[in-house]
């Protein structure tokens, strides 16, 4: 990938936030990420926006609003719906996985525990970035 990525992240935990930005530096992906750790804070954030992330990494268990009414919103909106979604999640249920993919979601991966998992984290992020911007 040669162009710099341009991430948003919406994670409340700080361990896990550190753990993919050292997986973005580890496998030489340029990158900028913005986190947001609050779930009622995403929408205030895209509305100031004039230039939208190339992909939304987000969790689902997120502080005051979850992760299905944000992706409930960018998805319906008009303005975001074609920024490309990856739910990152502890979550192993398939109703989860079926609900944030029937939204529209690109992917549904369950946070890894390894740090090969993480890296293939990062090779599915990457993947959809370039699949999206060759359209």
């Amino acid at each position: 990938m040669k162009d710099k990525i341009n991430i948003l992240l919406i994670e409340d935990d700080a361990d896990d936030v550190e753990l993919l930005q050292e997986a973005f530096t580890n496998n030489h992906i340029d990158y900028v990420m913005h986190v947001i750790n609050d779930g009622a804070e995403v929408s205030g954030y895209l509305k100031k926006l004039t230039k939208f992330p190339d992909i939304i990494v987000m969790d689902l268990n997120l502080p005051r609003v979850h992760g299905k009414e944000i992706l409930k919103e960018i998805k319906s909106s008009a303005a975001y719906s074609t920024i490309p979604v990856v739910v990152l999640t502890t979550s192993s249920s398939i109703e989860d996985k079926n609900y944030t993919l029937g939204l529209g979601a690109n992917d549904f991966l369950i946070k890894p525990t390894s740090t090969k998992g993480l890296y293939h984290v990062v090779s599915v992020i990457v993947e959809i970035v370039e699949s999206t911007k060759t359209r």
